[in-house]
């Protein structure tokens, strides 16, 4: 048997060996760690300031956060906004009692944790599935914004967090999206395994909270690598009530994967390396080639310098705005001949559009569904000459006319029409009952990076959708402070307008 001293000596010496160890292994390791990919985001996410911004990067980020912010207040009106809502309050309230510090979109008075805020307000937006859409495909804002709003009432109890400390990790958490899926050929298409936001999504929630918390170097390598283990969400539960989620679990786990980092959890400081038989985030890809980021500063071009985002006109997978557009073209080609538009007299509606299994469903049976519907799109811009929030309600999905023209579609994939967002068309055709054939095609929505919303149609939007929940000086209220986001000195106040 040992004896005790003997115990205590042992132990001792084992201590000061692992010590030795530890200080070894920072020479030895350390210095190969700044040449990594990862570190190299850890850095950019460290090193940039506000000055950092471009005009163009500012003006097209404040839009994003505009829109954003709509979506979510008209998204909190919707059925599967409050089943979260509901959860994350019993779960808050039952444990903490009514102390919570961050607000909820459109729930008056009511706080919960910055990251039960976080998923609630992240649900919102994706709700409609209205939010911002990029290119690769992802939609950036959403998984981005309910986190650094949130936080930013959590830090305001003990510092002011301004307009630009804020503006600046928003651009941090889109552009560390942008970056991450420009290692991949793959996520250019329209995704078929992982919906793209519950990925890169909850890594840019990570970039862009470890930015508000003003974490160390080091800091920001372990957010990012925490976040990847917290990545990731299946596409078969698109068109689903469980979508939302994807975007709330995003925001929320991203701003946690962050908190746990500058609390002193640590993991893999090569989570973005390609690193031969080990996969880091290379696990969501299987193209997967990193590359450094460069430093921030004068001459860093941000991929939104170049790279404009689209804005959905109405809520629905972004897909579906190519066949409407050019439904809507046809019906009015038809009215401007004929002088009206006649369901009756179509024969059968053929629809040459990208394959992509999980926006092909010829009879949608709920909402979300219909969001992720080719068939239903069209043939509602066909019949009503548009497509709006009400065309998703139970009443517009089961009216006979519609299930009538459904029963006429044939969907046919030209070779040339591939699924992307990029490169895509929409094209919509009617054989009539008469063999007259009337055509409409669409390669570019309005709204579209290629064809951006104007200032006037984007706060038509963002009017139309807070207007569902804030009040009228509210809604200017909001408008005034995010275009004039780079001169507030307490931006926690914007999320108490959002109530």
């Amino acid at each position: 048997m040992i004896s005790s001293t003997a115990y205590q000596s042992a132990r001792k010496l084992h201590q000061v060996s692992r010590q030795i160890h530890k200080t070894a292994m920072k020479v030895v390791v350390r210095p190969q760690v700044e040449e990594t990919v990862t570190n190299t985001f850890a850095s950019f996410i460290h090193e940039i300031r506000p000055e950092h911004l471009s005009e163009v990067v500012q003006h097209r980020s404040k839009r994003m956060i505009l829109d954003n912010i709509g979506v979510g207040l008209v998204g909190s009106t919707t059925h599967v906004f409050n089943i979260i809502k509901q959860y994350c309050q019993d779960l808050y309230v039952s444990t903490q009692g009514n102390s919570g510090c961050c607000s909820v979109y459109g729930q008056k008075g009511l706080k919960l944790s910055p990251t039960l805020a976080a998923l609630t307000n992240g649900v919102a937006v994706h709700s409609m599935d209205f939010d911002d859409t990029w290119h690769p495909a992802t939609h950036p804002s959403g998984a981005v914004l309910p986190a650094i709003l949130a936080l930013s009432q959590m830090i305001s109890k003990d510092k002011a967090v301004s307009g630009k400390d804020l503006l600046t990790a928003f651009n941090v958490g889109i552009e560390v999206q942008g970056r991450l899926m420009g290692f991949s050929h793959e996520a250019n298409n329209i995704p078929k395994k992982f919906h793209p936001p519950s990925v890169v999504g909850t890594m840019g929630s990570a970039a862009a909270s470890a930015k508000l918390l003003s974490l160390t170097k080091d800091q920001c390598t372990h957010a990012l690598a925490i976040a990847a283990s917290l990545a990731g969400a299946p596409m078969a539960n698109a068109a689903t009530l469980a979508k939302p989620l994807h975007i709330g679990n995003a925001t929320r786990l991203g701003m946690e994967a962050a908190i746990l980092a500058s609390r002193g959890m640590e993991a893999n400081y090569f989570i973005l390396d390609d690193v031969p038989g080990c996969s880091g985030f290379s696990a969501f890809y299987g193209d997967y080639h990193p590359k450094s980021l460069s430093a921030p500063g004068e001459d860093y071009e941000f991929l939104l310098e170049n790279q404009d985002i689209a804005f959905k006109s109405f809520p629905a997978h972004l897909g579906m705005h190519w066949v409407a557009d050019a439904a809507v073209s046809v019906r009015n080609s038809i009215i401007n001949q004929n002088g009206s538009f006649n369901p009756a007299a179509i024969q059968s509606i053929v629809l040459r559009v990208p394959v992509s299994k999980y926006i092909n469903r010829p009879y949608p049976e709920s909402e979300h569904e219909a969001r992720h519907s080719f068939q239903f799109n069209a043939c509602t811009a066909l019949l009503d000459g548009e497509v709006k929030i009400s065309s998703f309600s139970d009443d517009n999905i089961c009216r006979n006319e519609l299930q009538k023209l459904l029963s006429k579609v044939i969907v046919e994939h030209p070779t040339d029409n591939v699924a992307n967002f990029d490169k895509m068309y929409g094209e919509v055709a009617l054989l009539l009952k008469n063999g007259d054939v009337v055509s409409g095609k669409c390669d570019t929505f309005y709204g579209h990076w290629r064809n951006p919303l104007s200032r006037e149609s984007l706060l038509k939007k963002f009017r139309t959708n807070a207007g569902h929940v804030l009040q009228e000086e509210q809604v200017e209220g909001v408008i005034e402070i995010v275009e004039n986001i780079e001169r507030v000195t307490d931006i926690s106040q914007l999320p108490l307008l959002l109530q």
